[in-house]
């Protein structure tokens, strides 16, 4: 690891190039804890201590939204053990943090099916959602029970009930934007994401935010989660300014472009 400090990463990134949603995967908890002879849960708890420390980073970086990857549609087929302590951890610890969500504006935004989740997380997750929904600084998106593919499908659903209702007109349908598609997602109110981060070692984006990882920068940690530091964030950030984004250009126009947008 570099020894640059946190000041030097930080200070050669103008605002204006800060990425405005940031999705992390946190992966490698039960690997950290296996290695320390530790019991999986007490990765996930060293996990969810992190969990705060990135929305603060990130925060400080200028970052509007952060989203994390806290629990798939996939994970409900993990032990048991495994699950009833996750959704114990959320309904113990999400509650304990909403005065200082509040002191540091931060605003807690959920997406996936919420509804699934087992009574007492379901209850901490909505309280605090609404506990905090005057916040402005950064939203911290919980993606609880959710996967990318289970959020298109039920986007296409959506968008299938409202042609057959008559709701949307078969001149509308055949004239569909991915803009106006995007309304139909879960995510509507959210940024698109311009940075995903993965902890862990893995190289696969594992069902999450799969509509904007059609142009989302991608950034792959071997740190496991409960070891991802402040300098390996701001790392990330530093790959995601020095990468050009095109979005199906080519290099000359995106500099034309920038040329233009800066007179």
């Amino acid at each position: 690891m570099s020894s640059t400090s946190d000041s030097e990463l930080s200070g050669h990134i103008l605002p204006e190039l800060i990425p405005q949603h940031v999705a992390v995967i946190m992966d490698g908890n039960g690997r950290w804890a296996k290695s320390r002879g530790l019991p999986r849960l007490e990765g996930h708890r060293r996990g969810a201590d992190k969990a705060r420390d990135i929305v603060e980073w990130a925060s400080d970086a200028g970052v509007r939204q952060i989203s994390l990857y806290a629990f798939s549609t996939e994970n409900w087929s993990r032990p048991d053990i495994e699950v009833r302590g996750l959704m114990a951890l959320l309904a113990t610890l999400l509650p304990k943090q909403i005065p200082d969500m509040n002191k540091n504006g931060v605003r807690l935004k959920v997406l996936g099916d919420v509804q699934a989740l087992p009574g007492m997380a379901r209850r901490a997750v909505l309280k605090a959602c609404e506990k905090t929904a005057g916040n402005r600084k950064i939203d911290l998106v919980l993606c609880l029970n959710y996967g990318g593919q289970q959020e298109i499908l039920a986007a296409a659903r959506k968008l299938a009930i409202s042609f057959k209702q008559g709701e949307i007109s078969d001149e509308a349908l055949q004239a569909l934007s991915p803009e106006d598609f995007r309304n139909y997602l879960w995510r509507h109110d959210l940024m698109p994401v311009d940075l995903l981060i993965r902890t862990g070692g893995e190289h696969r984006i594992s069902n999450f935010h799969l509509w904007d990882m059609a142009y989302a920068e991608l950034f792959f940690d071997e740190t496991y989660w409960p070891d991802y530091s402040r300098e390996d964030f701001l790392r990330a950030l530093h790959v995601f300014v020095s990468r050009e984004r095109r979005f199906g250009k080519t290099s000359e126009q995106v500099t034309s472009n920038k040329a233009q947008s800066s007179i």
